[in-house]
């Protein structure tokens, strides 16, 4: 199994914490928001190698990271290319990028780059081994909420029956996050995917699409999961885990 840190943003709603360093590289309680991500995907014995997506402008910084980062795994940074929010490829294509660029005929595990969660990836790819392609849910009791992420409804045992990208009435508690385990049959379907002019940007997408193709399934994590969209997002990370360092 590959691991894959998208990591190709401008972050610009950080603005101005962004405007010169990479998001995903920002320090959360004094330590890069990425090495949460590492951290996680070191101890999974499946994954082999870790990828890591960028752009043109954050490129050296992310290089200078991985060379400089102790990891158990061969880390690789990948440039997009792109300079601005005006031409990135958006996350699918990104994902594309790196499964061509690299070869990659095998599972994946697809995080993003600007997320903390505090629960085991593990746990996650357990769960993939037995059922095979699924992503991550959090669930939020106010369905308002769901309105800004996506709708996710599960059948009973456990596959993904609906998913809708900011749905207007949602009905289920359930979204899913930017973390996925493709099998790598559907690894090889992102291809197909965008050949059909769908949409390139939020990773959500394929998943809409790929449920309907193929069994899909959705594994509700327990704990908490940090989406570092904007500078509240960020505080609010920043202050939990710090307060879980001093206990």
């Amino acid at each position: 199994m590959k691991a894959l840190i998208l990591a190709a943003g401008y972050g610009t709603r950080l603005y101005p914490l962004t405007m010169n360093r990479a998001k995903p590289l920002l320090p959360v309680a004094g330590k890069p928001i990425i090495n949460y991500l590492l951290d996680q995907l070191e101890r999974i014995d499946e994954i082999d190698h870790i990828y890591v997506v960028t752009n043109e402008k954050f490129s050296k910084d992310f290089a200078a990271w991985a060379a400089d980062t102790p990891c158990s795994k061969p880390i690789t940074s990948i440039n997009d290319k792109t300079l601005s929010n005006d031409d990135r490829l958006g996350a699918i294509g990104d994902m594309q990028l790196v499964i061509e660029q690299q070869q990659i005929s095998e599972a994946m595990l697809i995080v993003g780059g600007d997320n903390i969660f505090d629960f085991d990836f593990r746990k996650l790819v357990a769960f993939y081994n037995e059922h095979g392609s699924c992503v991550g849910l959090y669930q939020l009791d106010d369905l308002e909420a769901i309105t800004r992420y996506n709708e996710t409804v599960l059948d009973e045992a456990g596959r993904i029956t609906s998913f809708r990208e900011k749905p207007p009435d949602p009905t289920s508690n359930l979204f899913a996050v930017c973390l996925y385990c493709y099998a790598a049959g559907d690894v090889a379907r992102v291809a197909q995917y965008l050949d059909a002019g769908n949409n390139p940007d939020a990773p959500g997408h394929y998943v809409a699409w790929l449920h309907k193709q193929t069994a899909v399934y959705g594994y509700a994590f327990p704990g908490q999961w940090f989406d570092i969209g904007d500078l509240r997002a960020y505080e609010e990370a920043d202050r939990y885990f710090s307060e879980q360092a001093e206990t």
